[in-house]
C-alpha cells in the first residue's frame, strides 16, 4: 500500500574488441581484432547537458546537492576483473556481460557524465517506483527500469532529433499503437505513468518475438525489423553480440550503454558519485473536467505556480485541457483541489476570450465586390508576400537552460536543421547568443 501511495505522489509531481575514445562526444571508435576501425553512436541522452536537466521545475524544486556527502569528486578506476565480478553480482534476470565496449560506456558514465549520474540518481526517486510497478504488472525484469536512463536521462520533457518524446522516448506511431494519445493539444508520451505502462507492454511484445532480452533492448532502439534483418545477415544467429556488426550505429552502442547504466546506478558509490538529495513532492490529487480549461486559468484563480501544474500535467503540450472533446484528468496539489471545485465557474470564465481565440462561427463579408483584374493583382501580391515570408531569415536569442531540442520545438523546426543553419556540432550552445531558426 505504501508503495502505491509513494508512486502516486511521485508520479504526480511531475569477444575481444578494443575501443578508443574519439574526439566527437557523440560517438566511440571501435577497433576489432583485425584492426578495422568503425564509429558507433552513443545514445542521444548521453549528450544532454546536466545544466538543462537541473533547470527542470521538479529538479529545482525537489533536488539539491548533498552537501553532507564527503566523497572526493573524482572517478576511481578498477581492474577489469572487478567490473566483471560486480556485473555478475547484480540481482538481474537479464544477461549483463562485460567487454571493452561496455567498459568504455562505464568510463563515460563515471567520468564526464558523473554529474548527470548524480542528477539521475536523485530523479530516480521520482520515477523508479512508477517504472517498477509497470514492469511488475507485465511480469518483466525490474532491471529494465534503467532503460529510460539511456533513453531520456530521466527527463520527462526530452525530445530526440527524430521526434521521439518522453521518459521512454516513444515515436508517435508506436505510442499510438500502444494507446498513447498524441494530437495538437495532448501528448501522452510525456505522461510518466501512461508511457511506463505502454513501454512495459511494448517490451513484453518484443520478448514474445525474440525471446532474448538483449535483442529486445536492441529492438526497442531500432525496431524489430532491423533486428530481423541483422539476424538474417548473420546467417540466422539470434545473439546480440553475433549480429552486432549488422546493426545500426547507435544500436551497436545501445546494449553496452544499458549494461553500463545498470552498473553505474548500482555502483555509483564506488566511483565517488554523490546522488542528489531528494525531497518528496507535496501530495497531489486529480479532478476530471468536461469543459475546456487553460492551466493559466487554474493557476491564476487558485493561486498555484503554473510551472508546477505543467510539471504535474506534462501531457498537455499547449497548456490547454480539451475537456469538451472527452472527460480529461488534471493533476494538481491536493491543497487546491477544494479551491478549484469551489471556484470552477470563475476558473472557466477567467480570461476565456483571451486564452481561447478559436472562433466557432464566422460570417463571410462579401458586401464589396472586386474586379477580376484587381483580384488577380492581389493574388500575385499575396503570392510574393508568401514567398518573401518563406525566405525571410529568423533568429532567436538562446535562453538560460535552453537545449537545441527545446529551441527546435518552440520554432517548429528540427535539431538537424538548427545544426545546419548555424554550423553547430554536438549539443553545446550558449545562453545569450543568437541562433538562426530559419
Amino acid at each position: 500500500m505504501k508503495k502505491k501511495v509513494f508512486i502516486a505522489i511521485l508520479a504526480m509531481a511531475l569477444g575481444g574488441n578494443c575501443v578508443m575514445q574519439a574526439q566527437n562526444e557523440e560517438e566511440i571508435i571501435v577497433t576489432d581484432n583485425d584492426g578495422k576501425e568503425e564509429a558507433i553512436d552513443v545514445p542521444e541522452a548521453m549528450n544532454f547537458e546536466v545544466d538543462s536537466l537541473l533547470n527542470l521545475y521538479y529538479s529545482k524544486t525537489y533536488l539539491q546537492p548533498d552537501n553532507d556527502c564527503n566523497l572526493k569528486d573524482e572517478n576511481r578506476t578498477y581492474p577489469k576483473e572487478v567490473y566483471v565480478e560486480r556485473l555478475k553480482r547484480l540481482p538481474n534476470v537479464m544477461e549483463m556481460p562485460y567487454n571493452d565496449i561496455v567498459q568504455k560506456f562505464i568510463d563515460r558514465y563515471t567520468g564526464r557524465l558523473r554529474h548527470s549520474v548524480s542528477y539521475m540518481l536523485g530523479a530516480s526517486n521520482f520515477y523508479t517506483p512508477i517504472f517498477e510497478e509497470a514492469l511488475e504488472a507485465y511480469g518483466l525484469p525490474l532491471e529494465l527500469k534503467y532503460l529510460p536512463v539511456i533513453e531520456s536521462a530521466l527527463n520527462p520533457m526530452a525530445t530526440s532529433r527524430v521526434g521521439a518524446a518522453g521518459l521512454w522516448q516513444f515515436m508517435v506511431a508506436t505510442g499510438k499503437q500502444y494507446g498513447l494519445e498524441v494530437n495538437s493539444l495532448v501528448d501522452e508520451r510525456r505522461d510518466p505513468i501512461k508511457s511506463s505502462y505502454a513501454a512495459a507492454q511494448y517490451l513484453k511484445d518484443l520478448y514474445k518475438i525474440f525471446g532474448d532480452w538483449s535483442l529486445v533492448i536492441a529492438a526497442y532502439n531500432c525496431g524489430p525489423e532491423n533486428i530481423n534483418k541483422a539476424i538474417h545477415r548473420a546467417g540466422g544467429e539470434a545473439d546480440y553480440w553475433k549480429i552486432y556488426p549488422y546493426l545500426p550505429r547507435e544500436t551497436r552502442g545501445y546494449v553496452p550503454a544499458f549494461i553500463a547504466a545498470n552498473y553505474v546506478m548500482n555502483y555509483y558509490c564506488e566511483h565517488n558519485i554523490c546522488p542528489m538529495r531528494t525531497q518528496l513532492p507535496a501530495k497531489t490529487d486529480t479532478i476530471i473536467v468536461s469543459r475546456d480549461v487553460h492551466l493559466k486559468q487554474i493557476a491564476e484563480v487558485c493561486g498555484v505556480d503554473i510551472d508546477e501544474l505543467r510539471t504535474l500535467n506534462p501531457q498537455y503540450r499547449r497548456d490547454v485541457v480539451n475537456g469538451s472533446n472527452k472527460p480529461s484528468v488534471i493533476r494538481m496539489p491536493a491543497t487546491i483541489t477544494n479551491t478549484f471545485i469551489a471556484n470552477e465557474d470563475s476558473i472557466y470564465k477567467y480570461q476565456a476570450e483571451t486564452l481561447f481565440t478559436r472562433r466557432s462561427l464566422v460570417e463571410v463579408d462579401n458586401s464589396s465586390k472586386v474586379s477580376s483584374s484587381k483580384s488577380s493583382t492581389k493574388k500575385k501580391s499575396s503570392s510574393k508576400k508568401r514567398r518573401s515570408r518563406r525566405t525571410r531569415v529568423k533568429r532567436v536569442t538562446i535562453r538560460q537552460g535552453d537545449t537545441l531540442s527545446e529551441i527546435a520545438e518552440r520554432n517548429h523546426t528540427t535539431v538537424k536543421k538548427l545544426r545546419q543553419l548555424n554550423g553547430i556540432r554536438g549539443n553545446n550552445i550558449r545562453a545569450g547568443k543568437k541562433i538562426r531558426v530559419r
